[in-house]
């Protein structure tokens, strides 16, 4: 689910700054070397992440350099990151350009979250104790509080730590991978347009279903909610941004896990 947005079939783990997700702080140009590359290439990453610079707008390195008050220097340095990254495409002596959603990607990143975080939340639903409970309903109750005001932020951040506890009682590896895809499926998300207050309250319905699941113990049903959850996120995006895309990798873990036609 997700995200970290992850909505029903119209749409959409862990700490909001350690995904990155969360507005930056402007860079501080007294810092130096490849702490001010890293310093630049957050601020930018959270910039593109946000929606603050639009999927497929225009990336000039000597103008971002002026806006943020850095040398071109620490500047080329964060646009390798983001390249790295898949945030932005770069070619030589082309113009770099913001990232639009790529229906490919986005199956198989959903595909793979389906699979993977389905998993998590099956061995979580054994482990799962009262005070993780507790942390769930809390971060539930905050997205309920933010579902409709202007302020996504809260609501994604919260988002992500209900799903970073459905998932914790997996290995560090695992879960490592379940963040990063976490974090590329919100991407796709904001990136659609699909986070706004009607689409994220449309997901309460499977968070409250998961979260009873989990109280339960009731390992099946966990990993349904959460497969059943992903799989409609990913395919209001792809209904979004590209109707004619066929999402066999979304469909083909969807029945994987639920042994249903998806």
């Amino acid at each position: 689910m997700g995200s970290q947005t992850d909505e029903p079939a119209e749409q959409h783990p862990e700490d909001p700054e350690a995904l990155g997700i969360v507005p930056a702080q402007a860079p501080r140009a007294a810092a130096g070397g490849r702490r001010l590359a890293l310093d630049v290439h957050g601020h930018l990453r959270a910039m593109i992440l946000s929606g603050e610079l639009t999927p497929g707008s225009p990336l000039l390195q000597a103008e971002m350099a002026r806006r943020l008050g850095v040398s071109r220097t620490p500047m080329r340095e964060a646009f390798r990151l983001l390249q790295e990254e898949g945030l932005i495409d770069a070619r030589p002596d082309q113009r770099a350009r913001v990232r639009a959603v790529d229906p490919a990607d986005l199956d198989a990143v959903y595909g793979a979250r389906i699979m993977l975080e389905s998993l998590a939340a099956g061995v979580t639903a054994r482990t799962l104790g009262e005070p993780d409970l507790g942390r769930m309903s809390g971060a539930l109750e905050r997205m309920r509080r933010h579902v409709g005001d202007d302020r996504p932020e809260e609501w994604f951040a919260a988002h992500r730590e209900f799903h970073g506890v459905a998932a914790q009682a997996v290995g560090p590896q695992l879960q490592r991978m379940i963040a990063s895809l976490t974090e590329h499926g919100e991407r796709h998300v904001r990136l659609a347009r699909l986070g706004g207050p009607g689409v994220r309250g449309r997901a309460d319905e499977d968070h409250q279903a998961l979260l009873s699941a989990l109280r339960a113990r009731n390992e099946a049903e966990a990993t349904r909610v959460v497969a059943r959850h992903l799989a409609r996120t990913a395919l209001s995006v792809l209904a979004f941004v590209a109707p004619e895309h066929e999402p066999t990798a979304v469909r083909a873990a969807f029945r994987m896990v639920c042994g249903e036609q998806g």
